[in-house]
């Protein structure tokens, strides 16, 4: 049942957790920190001591549940099944009152609905880039493009739709040219959802502004409908559209969500729909797991799958520790997310040393842009598929 204090969570959800700490080896901002209000265990705490018993949220309250990344890896580890996903989505939503988000994300968050307008401003931005005057920070890739990836007029009657979403359609445009290439080989027709969608409300709902998530939530599924699979090359993009039933509380949530697939889950899924006639590298790359990917959607052993037949794979020892972006979190909260890429860049430099592997491969651009801006090269799973299979056709 619902509680009756200020943040409407489940007393229930609150009762779940028994206090025996396995979650916190898997928290990356007690690891950091060693603070227990800065672990799942301590946040649940302050959360029930607010909803149940009136403790004031004071500022040390909003501190540690804004430092929260919200990787969920905590989630992974529980052996008590506590839904700490939901209890931290609905405290953020309820802190927003209190601590208004900052006015540069809510810049930013707005530019997302606006996809023209983020391109046309992301190619001004790579120009600066290119005149080596913007700093390098992980919020932006390393290289923005100068041009967009390829612009299809609607496929009505494709197999499949590619959800193309915002970020990875103005900054990492190729990732979606690469799956388009691979799902063509295979004799699909894709038709990406482009302009017509835009942002998917991922952002916005990690940032606790609920309603501007479900606003761009039912948008998305009225400009979706029918029955297609829509497949995501996007991790966060993916997690978001897998929840909009659980967001919405909606039969037409709950169906939308059910048709959306990441890229890899869908191939793992379809394996002829894959074609293993593709160049084999003999080149090793570390692949990473993106915690919305391993946590949230758990399909992260379908990118080993795909990528099985075309690069041999090198793990990390770190057991998917996140790498600090989280969202927002790099911006909001860019000392305590660096110290978190510090772990990881150290855990991609082991792998590197003891394979001889130089490329990691992730499957989420926050990460890649963020793991990008510490030095690391990082490549999209696709763009690695799509080559091995121009590879083979070009022999």
């Amino acid at each position: 049942m619902t509680a009756s204090g200020p943040l409407g969570l489940r007393s229930d959800a609150l009762a779940a957790c028994v206090q025996c700490g396995l979650c916190l080896p898997h928290c990356p901002t007690y690891r950091v920190t060693g603070d227990e209000s800065r672990s799942p265990r301590g946040r649940i705490s302050l959360m029930g001591a607010a909803e149940l018993e009136g403790a004031p949220m004071d500022a040390e309250w909003l501190d540690a549940m804004s430092t929260c990344v919200q990787c969920l890896g905590c989630e992974t580890a529980c052996p008590s099944g506590v839904p700490f996903g939901e209890l931290i989505s609905m405290t953020r939503a309820a802190m927003v009152e209190q601590r208004p988000a900052p006015w540069r994300l809510r810049l930013g968050l707005g530019l997302l609905g606006r996809p023209r307008l983020l391109r046309w401003g992301s190619r001004l931005l790579a120009v600066v880039q290119r005149l080596g005057m913007f700093r390098r920070t992980g919020l932006f890739p390393a290289r923005l493009p100068l041009r967009g990836g390829r612009r299809r007029s609607p496929v009505a009657d494709a197999d499949l739709l590619l959800f193309t979403g915002c970020v990875m359609d103005a900054w990492q445009p190729q990732v979606h040219d690469a799956v388009e290439d691979v799902l063509q080989a295979s004799g699909r027709t894709v038709d990406r959802t482009g302009d017509r969608v835009g942002c998917c409300g991922a952002l916005h709902e990690h940032a606790g502004l609920h309603d501007e998530a479900c606003s761009r939530a039912e948008a998305v599924i009225a400009t979706l409908p029918g029955d297609r699979p829509i497949l995501v090359d996007s991790a966060g993009c993916g997690a978001a559209l897998k929840r909009y039933g659980t967001l919405l509380g909606t039969a037409a949530g709950t169906a939308f969500s059910s048709r959306v697939f990441d890229v890899h889950e869908w191939l793992a899924a379809n394996p002829e729909a894959l074609p293993r006639s593709g160049t084999r590298t003999d080149e090793p790359m570390v692949v990473h797991d993106p915690c919305h990917l391993r946590h949230v959607q758990g399909t992260h052993g379908a990118v080993r799958d795909v990528l099985g037949p075309y690069v041999p794979l090198v793990e990390l020892d770190d057991e998917g520790l996140c790498c600090g972006a989280g969202g927002a979190f790099s911006m909001l909260e860019p000392g305590l997310a660096g110290e978190v890429r510090e772990r990881k860049v150290a855990s991609i430099g082991r792998a590197f040393r003891r394979s001889g592997a130089r490329t990691v491969l992730s499957a989420n651009p926050g990460c890649a842009m963020y793991l990008a801006a510490a030095g690391i090269e990082v490549r999209h799973p696709m763009e690695v598929v799509a080559e091995a299979l121009e590879a083979s056709h070009g022999r």
